[in-house]
């Protein structure tokens, strides 16, 4: 029981208590356990995850969540606010992503619970518009192999095969050619990265626009991760390609509000270059007991709260703020890629951005990750090749977190030099430990379960 989290400070609940606790000591008892998860991160030695990091913007959001939070999303006419807010938010999506560039359709958009919600929703309005509008029974949907794990589970969800197109091991791009050769006339969509979670390299995406061109297809550009961040880059000037619907062929666009947009977690936005296809995956029942009963997406009912949150947090940072956070963003990955170059046992991946990922050909990466860990840091671990990635946040920019960086890599260089015949004690595990679930909840649990089950066992049936 002891690997059980808190299980040591805190009684353990093994079923719902008889009777409703302090509320104050509820609070007390969440706050211990949010500083203390707070502490770490707040070094700016975590990759990823809290992308904002300001608590002073995390308690507004918090506040404007508490107005809302117990209202309903799904009953319009008594929180009439929630059109509002999710209007606005799609409406300042489509005008990062220059949907003012489109000719050739009616932009529109919709929240969803977070990227693989939107991607979800993608997937299921490219599968339903292919059958309604092409006839398509058996729907195939292809993705650069870099492309993120979500889509594997729309597809597995939704009954669409999926076809993996190879990489360019080079330049940690999509081969281009490679995925046009596996476009046939049951394809309901092909995808493009802007950027990648492993590498932050982001795919050759008017070169796939012209290939969906071509075989009237739809082509997504998953801007869940780089979304909120890229349109600033390119306008700091650091190169990046245009992705967005001034390319012709993108048909949607996800981006998570969560990430880079600085929000709570629990929103992403899902835009699409043309309301047909949006429309396409509306539900629809109206011969139901219980009245007509119509929804835009999987969800039904939805807290308030988080788009007021949301809708809040990117109307309080404006385009200068999430500007002036990328400017810091992309020079604190300049340093950080610099200081990985810096040994020549490192090879980076790509041509990275604001994420940058590194390898060896020398020892097992892994071992620098140890080492990295070993001094507080908290990476992330890739596979096929080996290698480990730093998506540079707020909390890095933090005044010599950069310099703390180069200190400590030299040092776990050091420590793979030395333990190079050894086996490393990390891997790659997507999220840290199985996406946030652990063995030891799974054994809490079943022994929860079993405790119930003997402590009932002979008892009459209710």
């Amino acid at each position: 029981m002891s690997s059980y989290p808190y299980a040591d400070r805190y009684p353990v609940l093994r079923g719902m208590p008889s009777e409703g606790r302090d509320r104050e000591a509820i609070l007390a008892e969440l706050r211990e356990m949010s500083t203390q998860e707070d502490a770490f991160w707040r070094t700016g030695k975590a990759s990823g995850s809290f992308y904002c990091g300001d608590m002073d913007h995390y308690a507004f959001m918090t506040e404007a969540f508490g107005l809302y939070g117990h209202m309903n999303a799904l009953q319009r006419d008594v929180c009439p606010s929630a059109t509002r807010f999710e209007g606005e938010i799609i409406a300042m999506g489509l005008d990062l992503f220059n949907a003012s560039a489109i000719t050739d359709g009616d932009p529109v958009g919709m929240i969803t619970s977070g990227g693989s919600g939107s991607i979800l929703h993608a997937v299921l309005s490219y599968r339903d518009h292919a059958a309604a509008t092409r006839g398509v029974s058996r729907p195939n949907f292809v993705k650069p192999e870099t492309g993120h794990p979500a889509f594997d589970k729309a597809c597995h969800l939704l009954g669409v095969e999926l076809r993996i197109a190879p990489v360019d091991a080079l330049t940690a791009q999509v081969d281009v050619s490679a995925m046009e050769a596996l476009i046939d006339g049951q394809t309901i969509a092909i995808l493009g990265s802007a950027s990648n979670y492993g590498y932050g390299t982001i795919d050759p995406i008017s070169a796939l626009g012209q290939i969906a061109l071509a075989h009237g297809v739809g082509l997504h550009v998953d801007g869940c991760l780089g979304g909120f961040i890229l349109p600033f880059g390119e306008q700091l000037g650091y190169g990046i390609p245009a992705f967005d619907f001034r390319v012709p062929g993108v048909t949607t666009i996800s981006a998570d509000t969560h990430k880079y947009g600085y929000g709570l977690k629990g929103t992403s936005l899902l835009m699409f270059r043309d309301r047909a296809l949006r429309n396409s995956q509306y539900f629809f029942q109206t011969n139901w007991t219980g009245g007509k009963y119509c929804s835009p997406g999987i969800d039904g009912s939805r807290s308030s709260g988080l788009l007021a949150a949301t809708w809040a947090g990117m109307v309080a940072t404006g385009r200068t703020g999430y500007l002036r956070y990328a400017k810091q963003i992309f020079s604190t990955a300049a340093a950080m890629q610099e200081a990985v170059r810096s040994h020549p046992e490192l090879r980076m991946i790509g041509d990275p951005t604001y994420l940058f990922a590194f390898t060896s050909d020398v020892f097992d990466i892994y071992h620098v990750n140890d080492g990295l860990r070993g001094r507080g840091w908290r990476m992330n671990g890739l596979q096929y090749p080996n290698a480990i990635h730093m998506a540079v946040t707020r909390p890095q920019t933090q005044p010599g977190v950069a310099d703390a960086w180069a200190t400590d890599l030299a040092a776990a260089v050091d420590y793979a030099n030395a333990n190079r015949d050894k086996p490393a004690k990390s891997s790659g595990i997507y999220g840290g430990v199985s996406g946030g679930w652990t063995e030891a909840a799974d054994d809490f649990i079943r022994t929860i379960m079993s405790d119930m089950l003997d402590k009932h066992q002979g008892l009459p049936p209710a």
